[in-house]
This record gives C-alpha cells, sequence and structure tokens, in this order.
C-alpha cells in the first residue's frame, strides 16, 4: 500500500510557539526596573526568543556618548570579557554601536558570510571569536532628547536570521524603556558614603581617559595590581560592577572631571 503524504503540523507549531515567547518576552519587559531583573530577563524570556551568550546593553547621551555599559552573561563573566567589551572607548559593544550607527537604522547581522566585504566589521567578528563569542545580532535606537540605547547579542549558537533581527525590532522599545528605568533608578540613589581619597580620585580621572590599569599604573607609578585594588574599593564605594559603570555613576553623581582633578592635586599639595 503507498504511503501517503500529509502536511507536517510542526512548522506552524514551531512559529506559534516563537510567537508566544515573543509575547512573553514583551509582557515581562514591563517590570524590569533593576539590573538584576534585566539580567534574570535576559537568561530566561530573552533566551527563548534569541539564543546568546552574552548580552551588552549601552545607554548613551543625547551627544551619543556612553553614559553607562553592562555586560549581562549567563555566567560568571571574567574582568577581561567585561572590559573586552564594555570599555567605553577599546570596547567592542561601542565598536559595534559605531558600526551600527552608518547603516540606516537596521539590525546589525553580524556573521562570516556578512563581514567579507566589509573591513571593520570582519575586524569586530574576529575580535568576538576571540573571546569566544562568535556571530552576534546588534540593535538600537536613534538618537533621541533622552538619550539612546544599544543592544549587542553576541555568542550566538547559530547565524543570525532575518526573522531573529526582526525580532529584535520588536523588543527594542522595550529593551530601550527597561534599560532606561534602572538607568534612572540607580541615579536617584543616595550619594556615595564618602569621599574619594586622592588616590581613588587619581585612579578614577585615568579611567575616564580610557587607561588600562597597567598604563593607569605607569602613570601614577605603582603596580597594576595595586590599581586594580584601587578599582574595587572604587566600585564598592559607587556601588557598581565594571570600569564602565563607574564612569557612568560618577557622572550621575555629578563628578566632573575637574573636581576629580582637583582632588587627587590636593593630595599632591
Amino acid at each position: 500500500m503507498p504511503i501517503q503524504s500529509v502536511d507536517h503540523p510542526a512548522a506552524p507549531q514551531a512559529e506559534q510557539a516563537r510567537q508566544l515567547y515573543l509575547l512573553h518576552a514583551l509582557a515581562d519587559a514591563l517590570d524590569l526596573r533593576e539590573l538584576h531583573q534585566l539580567r534574570y530577563w535576559a537568561q530566561g524570556p530573552l533566551q527563548a526568543v534569541l539564543p546568546h551568550a552574552v548580552l551588552a546593553c549601552i545607554r548613551l547621551g543625547s551627544d551619543g556618548e556612553p553614559l553607562r555599559i553592562e555586560c549581562l552573561h549567563g555566567g560568571v563573566a571574567t574582568s577581561a570579557l567585561t572590559d573586552a567589551l564594555c570599555d567605553p572607548v577599546r570596547g567592542l559593544a561601542m565598536a559595534a554601536q559605531r558600526l551600527w550607527r552608518r547603516r540606516d537604522d537596521v539590525p546589525l547581522l553580524l556573521h562570516q558570510g556578512s563581514v567579507e566585504r566589509h573591513y571593520e566589521a570582519a575586524q569586530l567578528l574576529r575580535r568576538l571569536a576571540a573571546l569566544g563569542l562568535h556571530d552576534a545580532l546588534a540593535h538600537g535606537t536613534p538618537t533621541l532628547p533622552g538619550g539612546s540605547t544599544f543592544f549587542l547579542l553576541c555568542g550566538l549558537p547559530h547565524r543570525p536570521s532575518l526573522r531573529e533581527a526582526g525580532d529584535l525590532r520588536v523588543l527594542l522599545p522595550a529593551l530601550h524603556l527597561a534599560l532606561q528605568r534602572i538607568c534612572v533608578a540607580g541615579a536617584q540613589r543616595g550619594p556615595v558614603v564618602r569621599a574619594l581619597s586622592p588616590r581613588e580620585a587619581e585612579v578614577l580621572h585615568w579611567l575616564r581617559e580610557g587607561k588600562s590599569n597597567d598604563e593607569i599604573g605607569q602613570i601614577l607609578g605603582i603596580s597594576g595590581l595595586t590599581v586594580k585594588n584601587h578599582l574595587q574599593r572604587l566600585y564598592k564605594l559607587l556601588g557598581v560592577s565594571n570600569r564602565a559603570h563607574a564612569v557612568a555613576r560618577s557622572d550621575a553623581l555629578a563628578l566632573s572631571a575637574t573636581a576629580i582633578q582637583s582632588i587627587s592635586k590636593s593630595g599632591r599639595n
């Protein structure tokens, strides 16, 4: 007896499940007001829609300068990974944002087939691959009076598709509002518990200039390990977890570059 072919219902069911996951992610994003909530959401509802290893989130001012950069990792992100992604000057997240900004407000898909004729994109993909993060997908908001945002999902399990780029477009307003709420909540928290020491002010000054630990150590005549210890105290004092967030937090607390330099100079006099 010949076998009759029938339409397989798996494809429609998979599409229906994808749409439900997308709606679930959008609904849950409405309640995100703290960084730890965003981290759990990224590893839960967002992961179901757009699987990824690391999510880098950037909040930019109206002048396009980064105010805060967060690296959300499913496990424990090393300081090397966080610095490579989130450094406000040399970081891969900002490099991706600059590349995306020149693409007429369309999502950025980074994979081997998409970068063969684009040197800057190919270089970015190689730097991501060196961290074990291969394919990537990114999108952001245009420049807005209250600032813009940008999101980079990297370490994808497969080449990003146009459908996934469309899903990121749909999720972008929710991501933007969530990050804005988180940043505003952080800025409204109380002041630091004590003033910066002159040495901490020096370290923070050079941190804002985009210097590495070793470069700061050479400038100040101290070891890179000592710089790292000062940074750990700075992070605790400012209530942050990485270099980019420390710079953004100092901005939120109105610790201007001039004021920081004044503190450091007063300690040397």
